[in-house]
């Protein structure tokens, strides 16, 4: 990995009465002018895909661009219980996490387009909404539950989060969570936000792979389509 980074605190808030709380990030920040927020994937896509955004990141470093992955309150290194968070505070760490690093431009991926800041141009990266991050983390509890043999339907895991909360593909979502994930529709695109999918970037995507990997290739194509465009927007 070419590229020098390093870990960093900053200021998340912390509900809605003005508190912060210190999270991390992940930084390439040299302070120049072009300033890349990126906004990883939901819940396990983001393990899968951290090695790529990270390499991502340290191309963009070669190319006179810093970058900044956050974590998000609950995961990675985050003390925060992950069952109390809800998308609307996720929301509002992104923001803050946009003015506090003078993010540029954003490049979000997957399940992390749901929390795009509103005004920041930039990339959506394969984007999915939350309907599909709860299918897809409902059905592996289903397969898991009947392996278990203790087999579990859909309408009751469903009920269960929308009450309770639930672990789902070993992590626990709160019923907060929960319920705004059945509804959140990933923003609308406008002129300044593009749509990256994978065939422009090439190759089988890293989420749909068993264990968290790394493409190369991958990285280079994701990183050349964003230092282009940030190089033409200057």
């Amino acid at each position: 990995m070419s590229g020098l980074f390093k870990f960093v605190e900053w200021p998340c808030p912390d509900g809605g009465d003005g508190d912060t709380r210190s999270e991390a990030a992940l930084v390439f920040d040299r302070g120049r002018q072009d300033r890349l927020l990126v906004i990883p994937p939901l819940f396990e896509e983001a393990n899968k895909l951290r090695h790529l955004l990270v390499e991502v990141m340290a191309r963009l470093d070669g190319s006179e661009i810093d970058a900044v992955l956050p974590d998000l309150p609950g995961c990675n290194e985050s003390l925060a219980p992950l069952a109390q968070q809800t998308l609307t505070g996720w929301r509002a760490g992104m923001a803050a996490a946009a003015r506090h690093f003078r993010a540029t431009r954003v490049l979000a991926v997957r399940g992390g387009a749901l929390l795009r800041p509103a005004g920041l141009a930039g990339w959506d990266y394969s984007p999915q909404d939350g309907p599909k991050i709860l299918r897809s983390m409902v059905r592996a509890r289903i397969i898991a539950s009947k392996e278990a043999g203790q087999p579990e339907t859909r309408e009751e895991i469903e009920a269960k989060g929308r009450a309770e909360g639930i672990a789902l593909a070993g992590w626990q979502i709160g019923p907060a969570m929960f319920t705004a994930l059945e509804n959140a529709a990933v923003p609308a695109h406008r002129d300044e936000v593009s749509l990256l999918d994978q065939e422009t970037i090439g190759g089988r995507p890293l989420w749909l792979r068993a264990e968290p990997d790394y493409d190369p290739a991958q990285a280079d194509a994701l990183a050349a389509v964003i230092a282009v465009a940030m190089r033409q927007q200057a």
